[in-house]
């Protein structure tokens, strides 16, 4: 029982000392940017950082230019982090000023994953068991003619969809025709008098 009080009292007194070593710490104004540099050396503001003191559970997030301010306490920890670069820690020193500004430059954590190949099988063994598995004709190596058919020819090429280079020749095709025709008048065919005139005098003559 006594050992229990003795221990008691010696965590008692550990946290008095504590929170009066923290009382004794000066509050400072933490200021600063983040910065971070690209691939070709330009350096710009990095906006969504978090600037966040552990121990005291407070932080803050940098604005639109990179900019933070927040009260922390000498000797703090304070981390930085951001998605997609190292997180960095800062102490903050015991400064003479009740102001502190600073600048943090962050840097990318680039991870590099290993090649991966996609195949319709599970397994290269799977897959070489169904291509031995296959009996394709090679006929001598000659162009079976049941290919050339005129009728299987002209369905697959009616049926047959576009593909990439023929959709790209198609939307220049049509981009450069609307460029061309961007400033001449719009006609409408069931606006005009004279092939109403047309339709009319074909159907008195019995035509379609």
């Amino acid at each position: 029982m006594k050992r229990i009080i003795i221990l008691s009292a010696f965590f008692l007194l550990c946290a008095v000392f504590v929170s009066q070593a923290q009382s004794q710490r000066r509050v400072i104004q933490l200021s600063g940017v983040v910065i971070t540099e690209d691939e070709k050396g330009d350096v710009y503001q990095l906006p969504g950082t978090h600037i966040y003191v552990p121990k005291a559970g407070r932080g803050d997030i940098t604005n639109g230019v990179g900019f933070f301010s927040l009260p922390v306490l000498a000797g703090d920890s304070v981390v930085i982090s951001a998605v997609g670069y190292e997180r960095q820690h800062y102490i903050v020193p015991d400064h003479t000023s009740e102001f502190l500004t600073i600048v943090i430059e962050m840097v990318e954590d680039v991870t590099y994953l290993k090649e991966v190949q996609v195949m319709a099988f599970p397994t290269e063994e799977v897959f070489k068991e169904a291509i031995l598995a296959l009996n394709i004709p090679t006929n001598d190596g000659k162009i079976d003619q049941r290919n050339l058919n005129q009728e299987l020819l002209a369905l697959m090429l009616k049926t047959t969809p576009m593909d990439g280079p023929a959709n790209q020749r198609y939307y220049l095709d049509q981009w450069a025709a609307s460029q061309g025709s961007r400033y001449a008048p719009v006609t409408n065919p069931f606006l005009n008098v004279f092939n109403w005139a047309k339709f009319f005098k074909s159907l008195k003559q019995g035509k379609k």
